[in-house]
């Protein structure tokens, strides 16, 4: 069996859910009488469909789980890992704006665990490069033009790139995480390629 990371990381924004909480929707957001969470306007918000499987799957396994976003929109994103039940998933979470070095060294000043034992999940390039410099194994998560859109999160194709000895195998999530329908993961072995949008600030 390949040794497991000892911290996964996620990124929140188009990595957890479809869309830039401080852009697309619209804070403050609450659970309504059905169970579904909205913005202030109405608007219906979801997560990726298989965001939930993968976390409990990677908490199964035994790997702690942080979160690493700079998003600008900080009360926004913490309340909606409240209301979608992930923090009990977090042992660490990291919101702010800057680069992701910043978020990096404080996880691991916090956690202890090197560099090179922690796997990276976000969908921005520059996030990888900066980060994959302090040696951090990284799971890019390529945005496919459908992927953008927030409106159908089941037709969404997760093209995975990874990076170099990257040891959480696919076969440790896969059992849990394939569709049942619409939605599923793509991998390939491949370099990743740029992405197909602006990065944001």
């Amino acid at each position: 069996m390949a040794r497991l990371p000892k911290l996964a990381v996620f990124d929140l924004d188009y990595t957890l859910w479809p869309f830039w909480v401080d852009t697309h929707v619209d804070p403050p957001f609450h659970k309504s009488s059905d169970g579904t969470v909205r913005d202030r306007r109405g608007q219906s918000i979801q997560l990726y469909p298989e965001v939930p499987a993968v976390l409990e799957r990677l908490r199964g396994l035994g790997v702690p789980i942080a979160a690493a976003s700079r998003t600008g929109e900080v009360e926004g994103a913490n309340q909606l890992l409240e209301l979608f039940d992930l923090v009990r998933y977090f042992v660490h979470r990291e919101i702010y704006p800057g680069s992701k070095v910043t978020h990096f060294e404080r996880l691991q000043r916090k956690t202890g665990v090197p560099f090179s034992q922690m796997i990276f999940f976000d969908d921005e390039k520059r996030n990888i490069v900066d980060v994959s410099k302090l040696g951090t194994k990284w799971c890019y998560l390529h945005s496919c033009p459908a992927w953008n859109e927030p409106s159908n999160p089941n037709s969404r194709i997760r093209c995975i790139h990874k990076g170099p000895s990257w040891t959480l195998r696919s076969s440790h999530l896969r059992n849990r995480t394939e569709r049942k329908s619409g939605g599923h993961f793509q991998e390939r072995r491949r370099r990743h390629q740029p992405l197909k949008r602006q990065y944001r600030n």
